[in-house]
């Protein structure tokens, strides 16, 4: 299985970045996607997740409700994270992961992991 996370960059605050997640190597229809990240300093936290089943569950982060925006595309096996009005606290490398089943805000219960991609928003 491999995941390949895009799209990171520098970004000033109240501007937006989309994120993507490539994955291959494994049939994902039964799969939930996660994204977290790990600000400066700081503990991985969860991000966003969704599921790529018919049912699609959404979960987010309080910190990031209603400012970023989590979505797939099952014929390209990609998820995306829409960013918007970001903060300089959003500073974190972001790292996309995949799990068998439901989507999850533990980052234990995922088992495949993407490289990581950095996103500085400056104030």
């Amino acid at each position: 299985v491999q995941l390949q996370a895009s799209g990171g960059g520098l970004v000033q605050a109240g501007g937006s970045l989309r994120l993507s997640c490539a994955a291959s190597g494994r049939t994902f229809s039964n799969h939930a996607m996660g994204w977290f990240r790990r600000p400066p300093g700081k503990e991985r936290e969860f991000v966003a997740a969704i599921s790529w089943s018919s049912t699609t569950f959404l979960y987010y982060a309080d910190s990031v409700k209603g400012r970023f925006t989590v979505s797939g595309d099952n014929a390209k096996n990609t998820v995306y994270l829409q960013m918007n009005s970001l903060k300089p606290e959003d500073t974190a490398v972001y790292y996309c992961a995949a799990r068998p089943g439901r989507p999850t805000a533990q980052a234990r219960e995922y088992d495949a992991w993407g490289q990581g991609t950095q996103v500085t928003v400056s104030s």
